[in-house]
């Protein structure tokens, strides 16, 4: 996990004047608006007061379960880490995977949410080699209504990047991941590892 020198870099950028808005129950967002017949239809866009059935397991405390994380690059089938497994990411930076320098490349996060709302996720990611810090990337995913049987599983695609290229490009990265929201409770954070190799 991260040193407590490194909490701080591993949350989002705040936007200067943002202010996150006051937490809400289900019950409170289903109530808001309930005589406005385009709120409701907005609202159930959202995934609130929809039909479906809440998927919430009572006996799992976590609002937002990350699933997966996959690698998509011409040239090479995906490359998924599989997170669903409570523990699993323990084990990541011991395996590290193969990126061609210079590809372009896509991140696709696959997780679920429960309980309640999640408010502005984000991806952040740092990326060292040899224990020097080469990037900070972040992406912000977005805000989700718990799933139902309608949306089981939410998806979202990260923008496209380009691998390093060049001799000095190439070897051996070490990375912190966090998944975290506007309330910056982390919902998931590991270590993993990747070499940047002149071929797949």
């Amino acid at each position: 996990m991260a040193s407590a020198s490194n909490d701080q870099e591993l949350l989002p950028d705040q936007t200067e004047g943002f202010k996150v808005g006051e937490k809400k129950t289900m019950d409170e967002y289903n109530k808001l608006d309930a005589d406005d017949e385009a709120m409701q239809r907005y609202k159930q866009s959202l995934g609130l007061g929809g039909a479906g059935k809440d998927l919430s397991d009572p006996n799992d405390p976590r609002h937002c379960i990350i699933l997966s994380l996959t690698m998509d690059s011409e040239g090479r089938p995906p490359v998924t880490i599989d997170l669903a497994e409570k523990g699993s990411e323990k084990t990541l930076k011991e395996k590290p995977f193969k990126i061609k320098e210079g590809v372009k490349f896509s991140m696709t996060a696959k997780f679920k949410v429960q309980h309640e709302i999640l408010s502005g996720l984000h991806y952040v990611q740092i990326v060292k080699r040899k224990g020097i810090r080469v990037s900070k990337d972040q992406e912000m995913i977005g805000s989700y209504a718990p799933n139902s049987d309608q949306t089981p599983v939410y998806s979202k695609r990260f923008a496209e990047e380009d691998a390093p290229s060049g001799m000095l490009a190439r070897g051996h990265y070490t990375a912190v991941s966090t998944f975290v929201d506007d309330d910056k409770k982390r919902h998931l954070e590991f270590e993993w590892a990747f070499d940047i190799a002149k071929d797949w």
